[in-house]
């Protein structure tokens, strides 16, 4: 039995660093952003497409590390996207909400001023996750973590985790991450991704 297997998920994510983490937090929010894509197409709040374009530009940062983005443009962006709960009586607004600000971690990170920002990301999604399940009655607080939905999730962010901490070409990682993200065809709440 390897160290890894013994650490907790968020060990793991706390281990970490550079590219690698970046990387992992881009594929966390990949099944993320759909959930805050349907939100504004529901609620018209923003353009559904706000955080989608950012993290097409966190891809591109990471396949072309000498590419100029402005992080901290995309940061204000974000921010202005980001929902209001007391603005809103429809559960969407929650995972929406989870899901800018975990992209605003993710920029923190790239921008070094938050070098845990994807154990942000990380606990943000699982806690998407459990809020969907208990919010919808799926589950209960002593059930929750047997769920499959969150048995699924759990498994995702090992299978990112793995694919991660490989010795291939940031390329390489970033192709792998993106399928694995997109394999099942769902958000991390279980909302189909349109192809």
């Amino acid at each position: 039995m390897t160290l890894t297997t013994k650490l907790s998920t968020f060990a793991q994510v706390r281990a970490l660093e550079g590219a690698d983490a970046i990387a992992f937090s881009a594929a966390l929010l990949q099944r993320m952003v759909p959930n805050y894509q349907l939100f504004c197409e529901l609620t018209e709040f923003a353009e559904p497409d706000t955080l989608s374009k950012c993290l097409e530009l966190i891809w591109e940062s990471l396949c072309s590390p000498k590419s100029k983005i402005n992080f901290a443009t995309q940061l204000e962006k974000v921010e202005e996207a980001t929902p209001d709960v007391a603005d809103y009586e429809t559960y969407g607004v929650y995972p929406a909400l989870d899901a800018a600000i975990a992209m605003s971690s993710a920029i923190n990170l790239i921008m070094k001023v938050d070098l845990h920002g994807a154990v942000v990301v990380s606990k943000l999604s699982q806690g998407s996750v459990e809020a969907y399940l208990l919010a919808t009655g799926e589950a209960d607080e002593d059930n929750v973590k047997a769920h499959p939905l969150m048995q699924f999730e759990i498994a995702i962010q090992q299978e990112l985790l793995d694919a991660v901490s490989t010795k291939a070409p940031m390329t390489q990682k970033v192709a792998t991450l993106k399928n694995i993200a997109a394999s099942e065809g769902i958000s991390n709440i279980g909302l189909e991704i349109g192809a």
